[in-house]
């Protein structure tokens, strides 16, 4: 039977998952020795989440994916506090440094006084906004 082919913006989301799950699965595979444990720390305010961070540790590293704050509650230092939590886990864990990667330039700079340094910067990544990547050292407890 001839392979088919198909250029299509609306992909069905059983579709796109193949894919996902495909990509996932070769990376696991390549990777068979990194033991990926997730990570997370939530804030909440009654029952309702008003911010947090996620990710996962990894190859003796911290790998943030995502980190938020409510846009009231911004500027009080929840996310610094949040990202002080992961790091503590993530050493607790065994974890040498922590890596997150930023959109906006503000970010990257306030990651920069928490103790972060650029590894990388991809100019015009998407639109306006610059794609940061960075990397902080993380003090090991003693066993």
């Amino acid at each position: 039977m001839p392979l088919t082919w198909t250029v299509d913006a609306q992909a069905s989301d059983e579709d796109l998952q193949v894919v996902s799950e495909g990509v996932f699965s070769h990376g696991r595979a390549q990777a068979w020795d990194g033991h990926a444990e997730p990570i997370s720390c939530l804030v909440r305010d009654g029952s309702r989440v008003v911010a947090g961070g996620s990710g996962r540790t990894e190859y003796g590293r911290l790998f943030v994916n995502y980190l938020w704050v409510r846009a009231e509650l911004r500027r009080q230092g929840l996310g610094r506090r949040v990202l002080e939590v992961l790091e503590s886990e993530a050493v607790r864990r065994g974890c040498r440094d922590a890596l997150i990667e930023t959109l906006d330039d503000g970010v990257a700079a306030l990651y920069g006084q928490l103790g972060y340094r650029s590894v990388a910067v991809v100019p015009g990544y998407v639109g306006r906004f610059n794609r940061h990547t960075l990397v902080k050292p993380l003090a090991v407890e003693s066993p």
